[in-house]
């Protein structure tokens, strides 16, 4: 289970903007694809957002697309998840996650996750 740690999280109004980072090490940003996973209550878990290793290739969920961006920045070991136009509907527990490049579109065969961070957007 590799180490990760999120912060960023918080409670925006509809129509504002939060920036996720997560924090893991060096070896899991060097090998790794990363990503996002959201989880709302009484809701399954599911991908927001992912990148690969290279940071050349990225995956969005069809309801972020055009609205959430992910990032990572090898040389501080970080992920990023910048996110704008907030919804109600995105209010979840944001997890930052890492695992092996996926055979499909989603990127990230997801195997660790860190402890999450709350983000709440009011209608």
């Amino acid at each position: 289970q590799v180490q990760l740690a999120e912060s960023g999280g918080g409670l925006v109004q509809a129509g504002g903007s939060l920036r996720l980072s997560c924090r893991g090490p060096g070896s899991t940003f060097s090998l790794y694809a990363m990503g996002w996973l959201r989880q709302a209550p009484g809701a399954e878990r599911e991908l927001v957002a992912a990148i690969s290793w290279t940071g050349e290739n990225t995956y969005y969920l069809d309801s972020v697309k055009g609205r959430f961006t992910i990032s990572r920045d090898k040389a501080t070991n970080t992920l990023y998840l910048e996110m704008s136009r907030l919804k109600p509907e995105d209010t979840a527990v944001y997890y930052c996650a890492a695992g092996p490049p996926a055979i499909d579109n989603t990127l990230i065969d997801v195997r660790s996750w860190g402890q999450g961070t709350q983000v709440t957007v009011s209608s």
